[in-house]
């Protein structure tokens, strides 16, 4: 399901509540990396689904934070349809 936005968030807080996709690999010696190709190099890995998870959460905060606090660019996720007013 796309999420539907008026513009481009303004604030850190915006940008924090967007839900981005998160793509989840199976590692064959055990063990999963998650990824969010919509923010590149961020990625992480965990044990478990419930720990790679949490920690593609965290990492997820912590690149718009940065991200942020630096002035870069800040992708929307890809399943954002923008309504042209």
């Amino acid at each position: 399901m796309s999420q539907k936005i008026k513009e481009k968030p303004n604030s850190l807080q915006d940008y924090l509540r967007l839900s981005y996709p998160v793509t989840l690999y199976p590692e064959p010696e055990g063990g999963y990396v998650a990824m969010i190709k919509d923010l590149p190099g961020c990625m992480t890995q965990g044990e478990t689904p419930d720990e790679v998870m949490a920690n593609i959460e965290e990492a997820r905060q912590l690149w718009i934070e940065t991200a942020f606090e630096f002035g870069d660019e800040i992708p929307l996720p890809s399943d954002i349809l923008t309504i042209a007013e």
